[in-house]
């Protein structure tokens, strides 16, 4: 199975019972502050139907914790069931982020199936200096006492550099963190977005996101040499652009930017599809074909959780041979077949295999009494 969740869908955490009914694995709401605040100055989200992109500086305009909790506590009345994260962010205006986050996670801490710290937008200046090693070392450090067990999880930056990734993958281990979020919108211009865009200030998501952050999930997993699990996020319109980031080691998915082009309908879209991606490489799960694209294989149907048992050799075979003997008996009619030096090979090599088939059914039984 796949996990798929909408991303921050309202910073007031409303309607999550609605979204929970269109197929979601799980939700984040969020992202939520401390204070009330009202973002930045409109307009702030601008969308590119043709590109497929979305360009925001919502800067996390909201009521505050204190509201958000109400409307969740609501929505969890409505839904007792649903799985939902909660998205923890910093004010414009704050003095010392780390007592912040900290004092949001204590309050929000007993609704929520999951926390993630969002250190990533690029909507609220300074924001993304917590994600330098220092700085996080000392947010995880605030963290750490109030968490509990609760799964706790990151959110990073698609711009980092390749040396701040890897000393976050270390943080993240050395805390024990339960994932990274990989990844918010990117203040780069990618060449496919409107020209009127270059200028303005915010983060890019959408398709123009995609390759970017799934460049980014797969350096993560590599970097943690798949211990540690990853949510992959930016670009996904359909289920080929999912199961990429599976690929390059996401465990689970979330989408925003492809609900606005595509509706509800992508949640069922990108799970039918997922399934005929995995069939096609071979795969039985998806959890299988998590980091599939990280692994030296000489090819990926070669890679298995297990080893073939004695009947799935007997159908592979049946399955290779096939098409040989189909060829064959197109070739020559099978009397005139059976007249030849080369029918008589066929016919003993045919038998031969047979009667080694039979024995490793027989011996499989056998073992597995």
């Amino acid at each position: 199975h796949v996990m798929l969740a909408p991303l921050y869908f309202l910073e007031d955490a409303v309607a999550l019972a609605a979204l929970a009914n269109l197929g979601f694995g799980f939700l984040e709401a969020g992202t939520v502050t401390l204070r009330a605040q009202a973002g930045n100055p409109r307009p702030r989200v601008f969308r590119d139907t043709k590109n497929h992109a979305v360009l925001n500086r919502m800067g996390f305009p909201g009521g505050g914790v204190e509201n958000f909790i109400t409307n969740m506590a609501s929505q969890r009345q409505r839904d007792s069931q649903m799985i939902v994260g909660i998205n923890i962010g910093a004010n414009k205006d704050s003095v010392s982020p780390q007592q912040d986050y900290a004092e949001i996670l204590k309050r929000v801490l007993p609704m929520a199936d999951y926390i993630t710290v969002n250190i990533s937008s690029p909507n609220t200046p300074g924001l993304r200096d917590l994600q330098r090693a220092r700085a996080l070392d000392e947010l995880l450090s605030a963290l750490a006492p109030a968490r509990g067990d609760k799964p706790l999880l990151v959110k990073l930056s698609p711009d980092m550099a390749s040396e701040e990734l890897a000393d976050v993958v270390t943080l993240a281990r050395q805390y024990h963190l339960s994932g990274l979020i990989l990844t918010n919108t990117t203040i780069t211009r990618p060449a496919n977005i409107p020209s009127t865009w270059r200028e303005q200030k915010g983060g890019v998501s959408g398709l123009p996101l995609r390759d970017l952050s799934t460049a980014m999930l797969r350096a993560a997993y590599k970097l943690s040499e798949g211990q540690l699990p990853l949510i992959g996020v930016g670009g996904i319109m359909n289920a080929h652009d999912a199961y990429e980031k599976i690929r390059a080691g996401a465990s689970l998915l979330q989408v925003y930017s492809g609900l606005v082009f595509h509706g509800p309908a992508l949640v069922v879209d990108i799970l039918r599809g997922l399934e005929s991606c995995l069939a096609r490489d071979g795969f039985s799960t998806v959890a299988d074909a998590v980091g599939a694209d990280c692994q030296e294989r000489a090819h990926i149907k070669t890679a298995r959780l297990f080893p073939m048992t004695p009947l799935e050799k007997l159908l592979h075979l049946i399955k290779e041979l096939w098409p040989f003997a189909r060829a064959q008996k197109k070739a020559v009619p099978y009397a005139a077949t059976l007249s030849t030096g080369r029918g008589a090979a066929v016919l003993i090599s045919m038998v031969v295999a047979c009667v080694v088939l039979c024995l490793l059914l027989i011996v499989g039984g056998i073992a597995g009494m």
